[in-house]
């Protein structure tokens, strides 16, 4: 450990903040001070607990002590996330709060029905109603407003709607014996509020309490950890405020800041020595980020070189944008002899992913899309590749069921258990079983008229799709099912049926090139190409799977790549436009320091001039995070911004590149 590690380490007495910057080794540190406390100081680690965010942070947290200090020593310690912390305090309090043993805890989607049903009730319909309220439901609670004081804050008819329905909520969530995900951290604030001998008992378990990623502790988070630190105060808080994007889902950076203020006798160690990146990647980082106003300050160094300039390219559209970046991607992977896992894509928002897949596959490299949905995951694809298996394959039952009722034929589940029990005492497959005439006595007129229909349509189909490209068919396919219009009946609003709807002509155009290369292949030759790549894209092991990673700036942090394209870098983008709006541009910038500071040796940002919104193409302007950015450290290509890169600049490109390539 370098001496300031070890500082934050060895300082056990009293309230301590650790500023740790981006790859300097926070979690060595968190885990060396709970074998620390639990070795030379003698404490038990049953009296010590850790906290972070998520569930692999803390497995991966648990097992470094256990390595450390042998796994006699460390049991009855407690790491977990927030949630977890909370369930266990009500798993063991529920009855003070008038609940019952064996509670639920209820998940998003299950907030989002049970709030479907009161709105029914009241006469108001509407998932995406119900999904607005539950969004405000928990911003509310992650701030610890209850619903009497969010009827108070009402500021026109609808957020009295809302809080009363919050009301509504909260009883029918007692009612059913259950708390939601808020809850978990709300209401054992609550419990310690009202009943001051369960806190000090809790406040007796807990002698020393360590928490991770501290700038993105929302209001109620913060709450809990005072609480229970308030008596012995042997409390660890290690965060950067520089990594602080979060706020969408209720994160205050300023909790940092707060600390100070609750807890006067706070020492402050700052971890500035970074161990992932190169100096010059560092020093776009730092230039990048002293934009934003700063309670701490730190600048990240490093020993591990300066490194290879950022590149900035400029490309005519997000067309070209996501092929150049593919074939700048193959041939360095080809020149570094290196695997396709040292490589990541990084964007701002999930739907930029779709045009990077398009490139990825034609030229046949293996790709992750980690924090959002691939794209054969989307639920367009499935339906439309379900309907092509069943076209190849008759007897594929599962393409069967899930294509029966999309869109809705009036089969229901008696019906197709019936069919089923049919099909397994005939030892035929479902859509066999449908076209005989044995099944008509099994079932009533309307359903065996309804099968039967299906049947004799998908089955000339499939004779056509003998003779017939593979493209004209699915044409013809989507016109019948009137695909198009069921996605615009099922979507939430017009833009996301738009959205559907192009992922699925991209799906066409995609296996319209597959069917230029070889005319021969037929619909079932494609199918199993498409099923081939659908399994190697589901191998989501990122520590096995030799595959470039594509993640949103939000998923990837924590992470890092030895190369990392940082792409869409415009206006709109990154700042996001809602942003811009909001003028929350200080979010958006330490999202990009995030990015940049994800990678280990090599950074390409990338921009295109034009990309297409909803049909219609856009003129993008550069992000005005690039002006922030170091110029003698920057190498501008494909645009005019690449004059400010100089003669000597140019030649020592060029005889690096040649001494490569040698």
């Amino acid at each position: 450990m370098n001496p300031q590690q070890a500082k934050a380490v060895r300082t056990i007495d009293g309230p301590m903040l650790v500023l740790a910057g981006a790859g300097s080794g926070k979690t060595r540190v968190i885990t060396e001070k709970i074998a620390y406390l639990i070795g030379p100081c003698g404490i038990s680690a049953s009296r010590i607990a850790a906290v972070t965010f998520t569930n692999k942070a803390a497995q991966e947290m648990k097992s470094r002590v256990k390595k450390i200090t042998g796994k006699k020593e460390s049991k009855g310690l407690k790491v977990s996330t927030f949630h977890r912390l909370g369930l266990n305090i009500l798993h063991k309090e529920y009855a003070a709060l008038d609940y019952k043993a064996g509670f639920s805890v209820f998940a998003q989607q299950d907030s989002i029905t049970t709030l479907q049903e009161l709105l029914r009730t009241s006469g108001e319909r509407g998932l995406e109603l119900a999904g607005r309220a539950q969004a405000q439901i928990s911003s509310w609670k992650n701030d610890g407003i209850m619903p009497e004081r969010a009827a108070e804050l009402a500021e026109d008819n609808q957020q009295l709607l809302l809080a009363q329905l919050y009301t509504k909520y909260q009883r029918q969530l007692h009612a059913y014996n259950a708390f939601d995900l808020d809850d978990l951290i709300l209401q054992t604030v609550q419990l310690f509020k009202q009943h001051t001998d369960i806190l000090d008992a809790w406040q007796n378990r807990i002698h020393y309490l360590l928490v991770d990623e501290y700038q993105d502790t929302n209001a109620m988070q913060y709450e809990l950890v005072k609480m229970l630190a308030a008596k012995r105060r042997c409390l660890t808080a290690v965060g950067d405020d520089d990594q602080s994007v979060y706020a969408w889902r209720g994160a205050k950076p300023e909790n940092l800041e707060q600390l100070s203020k609750d807890f006067p006798d706070l020492k402050l160690i700052k971890l500035e020595q970074n161990y992932r990146s190169s100096g010059r990647i560092l020093k776009v980082a730092n230039e990048l980020i002293k934009n934003n106003p700063h309670v701490y300050e730190k600048r990240l160094w490093s020993e591990l070189g300066f490194g290879e300039p950022v590149r900035v390219i400029q490309c005519n559209s997000a067309e070209d944008e996501a092929e150049r970046v593919c074939v700048e991607l193959q041939s360095h992977k080809l020149q570094s002899a290196k695997g396709y896992e040292n490589y990541a894509i990084l964007y701002r928002g999930n739907f930029q992913a779709r045009i990077f897949e398009t490139y990825l596959r034609t030229m046949n490299i293996p790709y992750v899309v980690s924090g959002g949905i691939s794209f054969f995951e989307r639920t367009e694809i499935k339906d439309v590749v379900s309907y092509l298996r069943l076209l190849a394959n008759p007897d594929d039952d599962a393409a069967f069921l899930r294509v029966i009722n999309t869109p809705r034929r009036n089969i229901g589940p008696a019906t197709l258990e019936k069919l089923s029990k049919y099909a397994v005492k005939r030892d035929i497959s479902l859509l066999s079983a449908c076209g005989e005439v044995g099944l008509q006595g099994q079932l009533s007129a309307s359903a065996y008229k309804n099968l039967n229909k299906f049947c004799d349509w998908l089955l000339r189909l499939a004779d056509r799709a003998e003779d017939e490209q593979a493209t004209t068919i699915i044409r013809q396919l989507l016109d019948d099912l009137s695909y198009e219009s069921w996605l615009l009946e099922q979507s939430k609003d017009v833009e996301t049926a738009e959205r559907r709807w192009a992922n699925v002509l991209e799906l066409l155009e995609w296996i319209a090139r597959l069917q230029k290369k070889d005319q021969d292949s037929g619909i079932a030759e494609l199918m199993s190409r498409l099923a081939l790549m659908d399994i190697l894209q589901r191998n989501e092991d990122n520590k096995t799977s030799d595959s470039v990673k594509l993640m949103t700036l939000h998923a990837a942090k924590g992470l890092e790549f030895p190369h990392v394209f940082l792409v869409g870098f415009e206006e709109d983008l990154i700042p996001h436009h809602v942003s811009i709006q909001q003028d929350s541009i200080e979010e958006e910038r330490r999202l990009a320091y995030v990015g940049i500071t994800r990678a280990q040796r090599t950074l390409s940002i990338t921009m295109a001039r034009s990309r297409k919104t909803y049909g219609e193409r856009k003129v993008c302007e550069p992000s005005r995070f690039l002006e922030e950015l170091p110029e003698d450290d920057i190498v501008w290509q494909g645009g005019e911004r690449a004059a400010k890169t100089t003669p000597e600049k140019g030649r020592s490109h060029l005889a690096g590149l040649k001494e490569m390539l040698s």
